[in-house]
């Protein structure tokens, strides 16, 4: 554990937050089991921003993930050194994720300015023929992967859930990408939560709408 000051693989140490069973069930197996756990969510978490501290001990969800990380007292009892953000590649997840970062930021910010907050990139298509397989990270990619395999078949990923247990163990292996949360001014954290996690439903409508990007073609 990375609370462990003389562990000799504490700075590997990682734990994924996934959003559901069918994501763990993906997960678990393909795990370092001397490095990495895995904590799966039972639906979407609960909106924090504006709650009081106390209201982490009465949502059991909240409470339990503050305890697997072993930071309600302080930072100095942080079990892992990077916890990690994996949730699916589509509006929930996406969701899933803001709500996730909302409760770091507003109850333990430190884990986020002391670098130990992250998100997992995994993969959103596989372009594959009989003798190559390519996974993409962009439409860019998965462009370029049709390209150059001729008679290819795409998938596309809309859920951990829907990669297989011996394809992911490549994904959070050596070659693992991760970006980390990084917060430049932390003065403006609480009107960027205010505006995307707030009650201001009429104006944060209005900026989708008017920043949403569609694919014409």
């Amino acid at each position: 554990h990375f609370d462990d000051p003389k562990g000799k693989r504490r700075e590997e140490t990682t734990i994924f937050i996934g959003e559901s069973d069918s994501a763990g069930g993906v997960m678990i197996p393909s795990r370092d089991v001397f490095t990495q756990a895995v904590f799966t969510l039972r639906g979407k978490p609960l909106n924090c921003h504006g709650l009081k501290r106390d209201a982490i001990y009465k949502n059991e969800e909240l409470y339990n993930l503050m305890r697997a990380l072993g930071i309600e007292e302080s930072l100095d009892g942080l079990r892992y050194n990077r916890v990690v953000l994996a949730t699916d590649a589509d509006v929930d997840g996406m969701h899933i994720r803001n709500l996730l970062l909302t409760f770091f930021l507003r109850y333990f910010e430190e884990l986020v300015t002391k670098g130990h907050l992250y998100i997992l990139e995994t993969p959103l298509f596989r372009v594959r023929n009989r003798q190559e397989t390519r996974y993409c990270y962009t439409e860019a990619e998965r462009d370029e992967a049709m390209k150059a395999l001729s008679k290819h078949e795409v998938t596309r990923f809309k859920g951990l859930g829907e990669i297989s247990a011996n394809e992911f163990k490549s994904f959070i292996g050596k070659d693992i990408r991760l970006e980390p949360v990084a917060i430049k001014q932390m003065s403006e954290v609480g009107r960027c939560l205010e505006f995307y996690m707030g009650k201001n439903t009429p104006e944060r409508r209005a900026f989708i709408v008017d920043n949403l990007i569609s694919d014409v073609a």
